[in-house]
This record gives C-alpha cells, structure tokens and sequence, in this order.
C-alpha cells in the first residue's frame, strides 16, 4: 500500500500540487469487485483545500487515472455501520449517498480518522460521524495564534508526518518579529551571512547577561537559607508539643473505647427486646381466636340465619388463624404447637357438626318434597279410574314441582359449604355424595310420574295408554321391546290392507288422527321440554353455587356424550362407595348432574318411542322442537350436562324421522294397484303431498330446515321412481296415462308449496308431464283415421326412397283413384262418429280428481288438426291440380270437438 501511495502521489497528486494524507482500497457495496482507491487530500497553495478523490486503473492496467474528486466540504454524513463490530462497510453521503467495502477494516478506520481530522483543522461546518467508535474521533491538541503557527500546524491523519517536517508555517507574531528584525538590519535581505554573524553576536551578549544576573543573585540565596534553618528548628519546638498532647490524648481515648463498647451493647439488647415484642404481638394478633367465635364454632345455632352468619364468620376466622404463614422457628415454639392443636380441634369439631346439620337438612328436604309427591301422585294411582278423567278432574297440570325454596334455604350455608371445602374435603365430598343420592331419587320419581302424565295426555284415556304400553301409574313403558315388536307386525298387516297409507306408517288407520291430535302431541312434548329446561339449568346454578364449583365456557365437541362419564350407559349409577374421579371442577358439576338427572334420558327416549308409535309423523314435530332446545341449550353453555343429554336424544329422533322417510320410500315400493280399475292418482303421491304440506308447516323457520331437504330429496326420488314403476305394470290403464296425471299432480304441489330445495324435481316433473301428454294423444289419434295414416304413411316412404313428390301419384298403390278411395272412407259422419268413440276412452282412461280431460281433448283436437294440415300438405305437393280435398275442413274438425265436449 506504501508503494501505491508513493505512486499516486508523485504520478497524479504532485503535479496538481495536493498532497496524499490518506489512501483506502475499496470497490462498490453489493456489485462485482471492480477495485479503485479513495484518497483524502490537500493543495499546498493557500488557501488550502481538502478532497477526498476516487482513483482507478485504466482499461488496461498499466496506469492510474483520477476519475472523480468531491470537496470535503460537500461531505455531510459519514456511516461506519457498526461502532462496536468489524464491518469493512461504510458509507459517504455528498450530493446522494455513495456505498463502498473496504479491503480491510483497518484501512476503512485511518480513512475515516483522517477525515475526521481534516474536518477538525480545515472546516468550520462539522461533518456528522455515524456508527464510529470514539476511539477514532481524538481530539486535536488545541492551539493559539500567539504559540502555534497557522496552518497545518499538526500532522494530518498521522499519515504523512515527514511531509510535516520539512514545512512549517509562521504564526502572525513571528512573522511581525521578523519582519521588526530586519527592517533594523539594512542588509539583512542582501547579505544574509553577515546578518546571521549579527544575530549570533547578539545572542552571545545575551547570554553574558543571563549569566552575570544569576551571579548577582548569589547574597540573596544565603539569606533564604538561614531563613530556612530557623523554620526547621521551630518545627522542632512544634513537634515536641504535639508529642506531649498525644499522650494526654491516650488515655481519654481508652475511655472512650470503653464508653462506646458499653454504648453498643445497650443499643443491641434494645433492639433484641423490640423484636422479640414484635413477635409475640404478631404470634397474638394472627393465632388468638375470640371467645364469641369460640363458642359459635361450638354451639352456635346452624338452623337460624343469625347462627349461621355468626358461625361463617367464626370459620373465616378460625381459617385465618390457621393458614397464618408463620416466620422461622415459631413452628418450634410450645404454645404456637398448642394453639395449632387447639385450632385443629375446633375445625374437626365444627366440620363434623356442619356436615352433620346438612345431612339433616337433606334429608328433611327429601322427605317434605316425598310427601308432596305422593299427594300429587295419588290421582294417577286410584285403581278401576280412568287415569285421563282423573287428571281433568283434578286438574292435574303437566308441570314438574319447583325446587327453589329447597335451594334457597341451602344456599343460606353456601359460605360454610366453601369452608369445608377447603378444610375437609372429605366431609364436603361424602356431603355431596349424600346430595347427589338424595336428589337423584326424589327426581326420579317426580320426573317419571311427570312423564307418566305426559304420556295419559298424549294417549287420551287408560285403554289407549295399554294399547301402547304403559302399565299403571309408575310411567313405565312395560315390555317395550316385545310391544314394538307386536306394533310391528300389526302394522304390516295394515299396510297391506290399507293400500300402505304414509299417513299412519302402519301404526293406526287416518281416521284416528286429525290435525287435533298433532298439535295436541305438539303442545305436550314441547312443554315436557319447556319444563326440564328450567329445572335442569336451576339445578345446574344451585350446585355451581352451593358447593362451589366454577362453571367454565369449553369448546363444543370436548365432551359430547354422557357415556363419557357413566361408562357408556347414561342410566347407570356408580358404586356409591368409590369417590368419582374429577379432573376439574366443571367435570365434577357435569357428573354430579348426571347421576341426579340419570332418568331424563331414558324417559325422554320412551316419550319419543311412544310419540312414534302413535303417529309417526310426530318425528317431525320432536326434530323441530327438539333442535330448538338444544340450540339454546348450546348457545347458554355447550357441554353442559342439558346440553349434551338433549343433543343425546335428537340423535334418538333424528334416527325416527330417518326411519319414517325409510319407511315411506319402502312403502312406495310395495305398492300394488288393482288390474280391474283404472290407476288415477297413486296413494304416495297424494301422501307425498299432504307430508310436504304437514312437513312445510312444522319446519317453517326452523332450526334442522336442512334435514329435512334432505328428506325431500330421498321422498321425491323414490316417488319418481315407484310412478314410473307402477305405470309399467299398469295393464287397465296406459301408461302415459299413469304418468301424466301422477307428474301433473306432483308438478302442482310443488309449485303450490314452492319447496326451493325442489326446484329440478318441479321441472323434471313439468316435462315428464309434458312429455307423456304429447305422447298419449299422439297414440291415440293415431286409431280415428287408420287407414289414412297407413296411406300417408306409403306416401312419405316412396319419397323417403328417392321418389320425386310430384310422381308419387304415378305409383300403382298411391295413385289418384287409390287417394280417393281411403278419403271416401272417412267422411265427416264417420270422421265425428271416430272422435266421440276417442273421447269416450279418453274419459275412461282419465281420472275425474285431476281433472285433465279437457286438457287432453283439447291437447287431441290440436294434434288432430296438425295431422290435417300434414294431409292437406301432402295431396297438395303429391298430387298437385288433381282437385282432390278431404270431405271434412278445419271448421267441422273444431265443431266436431266442440259438439262432442258438451255433449258429455
């Protein structure tokens, strides 16, 4: 780098008069490496200018060349990236920012040292230094005029310190001294030597005289020493006072040691007392336990409200005292050991007494609600009554009996209840187990004598309730299972005897149901649910709050089935001797609603199955209201125990409604139609309509809409399907008869309901409609005028063949007299007398419900008049000028039809 330097100075530099402080090998940040030099610079003319210049080799490479030069003066920033990590990186910000890599970091910091050195000499606008350790910002030695002189009176950058030697400038003052020196001398400028042997000789007296002033100075010297010898002999005096002093001072400083000792030892038998004050004030104001509280926690009355408020706030002070933190080493203390003792005895003694009174409460609760039970159940249980005109006698009104005195007296104890939760949990957990079996029997039977009511007002009177199960007064569907099966076969026996009406699914004939006995069942389920509703979620509130227990938001789909906590049958109970296992408190309130509510389900489930029974429909009812309940159930708290027992049993009915949909498509397929009579409508699809309009009115504005598209979909399929089927096997009746009635009759209903999930289905069924419209009065026009078809029919063939239309008429079997012939065959009696007979097995075929005859005559009498104007067509091409018509017009065809209409 000293070489280059060297080179550039003398090939670029010096003949620009500058010389070089400063030299850095760089190449532009992020671009290929295309080296070049950046030189900080000065002109050695006044006044002095500083560069900093970017140098390059030529294209070749056997020279230097200066491409560009800024004045330091434009520099305004100066960034050396990091001021604490090596970084080759800087950059120079003149008129737009200039970004260069270093060949090395100690090339980069003299760089930007020596110009910061030039900015502290040469300018008087300071350039701003970024991200450079202070290391390289020193300072330059200040300097006045009057000592130092002007110009490059230091070294720049320490970078050329023997361009420094061989210049240095003169301040102002040394050239006035000068400039005095030589005006005194005439030949000071034409001969210099004789002025350098004055200015020696005047140098040399000079020195004589220093010389002569210090020898004159000698008389004076030896007065100050004698001065001198007489301080040191008084310092002596000095000292020997101060020896004297400091013996005295011994003593006394015995004594005082002695002061302080005994001054210390006081002190720290103070502080010893002051803490040990401060211990027993705090052992006694955090473990002493009032009298009054003593007593309470001992005989206070826990059946009033005074006693139990005094006794709460005895506990909390008994807690309090216990759960002290004590400071080290007071646990070793005798009466601290003594007064936990005393303290744990009263927590045993007050726990056994709570937990003994609340028994007691629990079980007279039971036992009050027990007899309201009875006397409420005693109607249901008269025996040789009709148990549905007892209730209407005795207004016995379908509503489970309100809990809420039973909770507010308890929740008087929900304080303590938390006290002994965190102090015995064994006592608060047998207390809950005592809970939960108590109340899960009481609400067994008020909830199956609920249903129990439910079930005689759905089925009316005591001889319809056996007919579907029920026995007695305890609620209980006896040999469900063998009912079901015998409701099964009696229903396929009725199936086939009643043409397999959807109405009743087998179970009971249409005539035992009306819209009556529907909203009747609507009214009852929606109100068993309306009422379990509430009292689960009372419930649900009294045990979160009685026995403390946080109800926490979860996800849905964390627990969605009781079995998860019942061990995979929710009826079933626990072994009442082993604690449940709970992971938290939102799991425990779930369990402990499972075990008191175990009956709902099973319950739920018979009211379905009998619901079901008695009118399978009646899934359409429970679907709807049962997603309502469970979508409200959800949105209050989706994995509490009411909302996954109700989703529990939608799933239950959602199986019913599949299974009625199920049923109805397999009904559709055994259908069998008489070969005696003639079709008309089929029953499924007369069904199909009175289910869509039912089904229409039950789902509107509900909740599960999707479930039923759904079914929809299935139903209209198999109805499409069985039409068609049963128009195949059709024999009195044609079968484009079958279809088009039948698509025409569904085609009606569904633009009637406007079922938007079943728009194709309305349009497959126009155009299955339309379609075997056409096709039927194609088929039967085709007999009224036989023989001409059959004539016209050769006609179209010979041209199909090739034959020229004008030569047909030239063929032996189709040609003028041949054409007269058939047409005097079907003059306009015979042709009227051809159409009355059509007309007659048109409204043989049709059926009078749909209402389609005229459609279809009127559908035959346009086809008979296409078929006309075909004829017309062909004589007048075939056989043209040969004056032949047909005996009968347009007009007589449309008075023909008219006549024929109204004479029947």
């Amino acid at each position: 780098m000293t070489a280059i330097k060297h080179a550039l100075q003398r090939d670029i530099f010096t003949p620009n008069d500058e010389r070089l402080l400063s030299i850095v090998n760089v190449c532009k940040a992020g671009k290929k490496k295309k080296n070049c030099f950046l030189c900080a610079t000065v002109t050695t003319e006044r006044p002095v200018q500083v560069k900093v210049v970017k140098v390059k080799k030529s294209d070749k490479g056997d020279f230097y060349k200066r491409q560009i030069a800024w004045a330091l003066r434009d520099l305004a920033v100066v960034d050396a990236k990091d001021a604490i990590k090596e970084n080759p990186e800087f950059d120079l910000h003149f008129e737009k920012i200039y970004k260069w890599v270093a060949s090395s970091t100690a090339e980069k910091n003299t760089f930007i040292s020596c110009i910061w050195k030039l900015n502290q000499r040469y300018l008087r606008k300071k350039i701003d230094f970024v991200n450079v350790s202070s290391q390289l910002l020193e300072e330059l030695p200040k300097v006045t005029e009057e000592s130092v002189p002007s110009g490059e009176n230091q070294s720049v950058a320490g970078g050329d310190e023997e361009a420094v030697d061989e210049y240095q400038e003169l301040n102002a003052r040394e050239e006035q001294d000068i400039e005095i020196m030589m005006e005194g001398c005439e030949y000071a400028i034409s001969n210099a030597e004789a002025f350098a042997e004055k200015l020696s000789r005047e140098l040399q007296v000079l020195d004589g005289a220093n010389i002569q002033s210090i020898m004159a100075s000698e008389k004076q010297v030896n007065i100050l020493m004698q001065l001198l010898d007489e301080a040191l002999k008084e310092v002596d005096q000095i000292e020997l006072k101060l020896s004297s002093y400091e013996e005295m001072l011994q003593s006394v400083k015995e004594q005082m040691d002695q002061i302080s000792e005994s001054n210390h030892l006081i002190h720290l038998s103070n502080t010893n007392i002051v803490k040990l004050l401060s211990e027993i004030e705090f052992l006694v104001n955090h473990m002493d336990l009032a009298k009054g509280h003593i007593k309470a926690l001992q005989e206070g009355d826990l059946a009033s409200s005074r006693g139990i408020e005094a006794c709460t706030n005895a506990a909390d002070a008994l807690l309090q005292c216990m759960n002290v933190a004590l400071r080290p080493g007071h646990d070793m203390l005798l009466a601290v050991k003594q007064q936990q003792q005393r303290f744990s005895d009263l927590r045993e003694h007050f726990a056994r007494r709570l937990a003994n009174h609340l028994n007691n409460v629990f079980v007279q609760q039971f036992t009050q609600a027990l007899l309201q039970l009875y006397n409420r159940s005693y109607f249901l249980s008269v025996p040789g009554h009709d148990q549905s005109s007892t209730l209407a006698q005795h207004s016995v009104e379908l509503t489970l009996p309100n809990h809420h005195p039973f909770h507010r007296d308890l929740l008087r104890y929900a304080k303590l209840m938390e006290w002994l939760k965190s102090t015995d949990y064994a006592k608060y957990e047998g207390l809950t187990k005592n809970y939960m079996d108590y109340l899960s029997r009481l609400y067994e039977r008020e909830i199956k004598d609920f249903f129990e009511v439910a079930k005689i007002k759905m089925t009316g009177t005591t001889k319809e309730s056996k007919k579907f199960g029920l026995h007695g007064s305890s609620g209980k569907l006896t040999g469900s299972t063998s009912s079901l099966n015998k409701l099964s076969v009696q229903s396929s026996g009725s199936r086939r005897s009643q043409s397999s009406s959807l109405l009743d699914m087998g179970n009971m004939s249409a005539s035992d149901l009306d819209v009556a006995d529907r909203t009747k069942f609507d009214k009852i389920f929606e109100q068993v649910l309306s009422e379990l509703e509430p009292l689960c979620l009372a419930e649900q509130d009294f045990i979160s709050k009685f026995f403390k227990l946080q109800q926490h938001q979860s996800l849905p789909g964390t627990m969605t089935e009781a079995e998860d906590l019942d061990g995979g049958t929710p009826s079933r109970q626990h072994n009442s001797g082993v604690p449940l296992p709970v992971s938290s408190e939102k799991d425990m309130i779930r369990q402990m609603m499972t075990k008191i509510f175990r009956c709902i389900e099973p319950e739920l489930n018979n009211l379905i199955a009998l619901g079901d029974k008695i009118d399978s429909f009646n899934s359409l009812y429970m679907l709807v209201k049962m997603s309502h309940h469970v979508w409200t159930a959800q949105n209050v708290d989706p994995a509490s125990f009411l909302s996954t027992t109700l989703g529990n049993v939608l799933v239950t009915v959602k199986r019913n409604f599949d299974k009625c949909i199920s049923n109805q498509i397999r009904q559709m397929e055994e259908v069998k139609i008489s070969k005696k009579s003639k079709v008309g409508i089929l029953p499924f699809v007369a069904e199909f309509e009175e289910f869509a309009g039912l089904a229409e009115s039950i789902f509107k504005n509900a909740e599960r809409r999707g479930d039923l598209d759904k079914a929809y979909t299935k139903l209209i399929r198999g109805v499409f399907v069985n039409v068609e089927k049963v128009a195949n096997e059709s024999q009195k009746t044609p079968r484009d008869v079958v279809m088009m009635e039948n698509f025409h009759h569904i085609f009606a209903t569904l633009s009637r309901l406007k079922i938007s999930c079943l728009e194709a289905e309305k349009k497959e069924a126009k155009q299955k409609y339309t379609d075997h419209l056409q096709s039927y009065v194609i088929y039967s026009l085709g007999q009224p005028l036989e023989k001409l078809n059959h004539f016209f029919e050769g006609v179209e063939a010979r041209v199909a063949q090739g034959i020229r239309e004008e030569e047909v008429s030239y063929q032996l079997a189709f040609n003028k007299q041949e054409l007269r012939k058939v047409i005097k065959e079907y003059p306009g009696k015979e042709v009227k007398k051809g159409l009355d007979n059509l007309y007659k097995k048109v409204d043989k075929h049709l059926c009078e419900e749909e209402n389609l005859l005229q459609v279809v005559w009127h559908s035959m009498q346009d086809e008979f008049i296409r078929q006309y104007k075909h004829f017309e067509g062909l004589i007048a091409r075939c056989y043209p000028g040969s004056g032949v018509t047909m005996e009968f017009t347009i007009q007589d065809i449309l008075d023909y039809c008219s006549s024929i209409a109204q004479s029947h």
